[in-house]
């Protein structure tokens, strides 16, 4: 069986037809990057450190993986920055929200385990199972926990459209962008970005529901209204 031949695209041979085909290029380029862009210019002015993030309620910390069941090492550097929150007064509840989709993967209870092997009590942990992207996470913290105010850790690469799309859920949010080594995970985070940025404008401009939104809880009012 013979295949067939592949043919290379032919460029156009005339100055007006290339001249086009850069402009063309140019302006694919642009509108690939205006998610980004919007993102940065959104969230200036509201990125922190652990060192001056203000007094919140509520840290919400966003999954990033297990590895054999134990938080990845990206995702335990945003539990330790919870956890030093949480031990310097700054916050009060830790919302951890994860991929819980199937019985053998479950972020929000390895991220319980590790914050309270850090000085976290179990009770000032609160777990959303449903937080399957970040859009799903910023929603159900506002809608299903009732949180109206936070402070969101994740990586540096994350942390504006984390901002972005909590602050469009109704959130009024800080951020904690947890800075790590620029290995080959951190690029391939970074660019991943790039893409993510054009589907957390369509999410902030068309509010669609979560995966799973559920019945309200009260973990958060609750472990909010206990003693310290």
């Amino acid at each position: 069986m013979r295949l067939p031949e592949l043919h290379r695209p032919r460029l156009p041979r005339t100055r007006t037809g290339q001249r086009r085909l850069v402009q063309a290029v140019m302006a694919a380029c642009v509108l690939a990057l205006l998610p980004a862009t919007w993102l940065y210019v959104s969230t200036g002015g509201l990125l922190r450190t652990t060192a001056n993030a203000p007094r919140t309620e509520v840290a919400v910390v966003f999954g990033a993986g297990l590895w054999d069941g134990e938080p990845s090492p990206y995702l335990a550097h945003r539990l330790d920055a919870a956890a030093t929150l949480y031990r310097e007064g700054r916050v009060r509840v830790v919302l951890v929200t994860g991929d819980n989709s199937r019985e053998d993967y479950d972020e929000p209870d390895a991220m319980r385990a590790y914050l309270t092997r850090h000085g976290v009590p179990d009770g000032r942990i609160v777990s959303d199972y449903a937080g399957f992207d970040t859009w799903d996470s910023c929603v159900r913290a506002k809608k299903i926990f009732g949180v109206d105010e936070a402070v969101l850790i994740s990586q540096d690469f994350h942390i504006r459209r984390a901002l972005a799309l909590c602050r469009a859920a109704g959130v009024t949010s800080y951020g904690v962008g947890v800075d790590d080594k620029h290995d080959v995970t951190w690029y391939y985070g970074g660019s991943r970005e790039i893409l993510a940025a054009g589907k957390a404008v369509l999410d902030a401009v068309f509010e669609p529901d979560p995966r799973f939104l559920g019945p309200k809880e009260t973990g958060v009012s609750r472990a909010l209204a206990s003693g310290r």
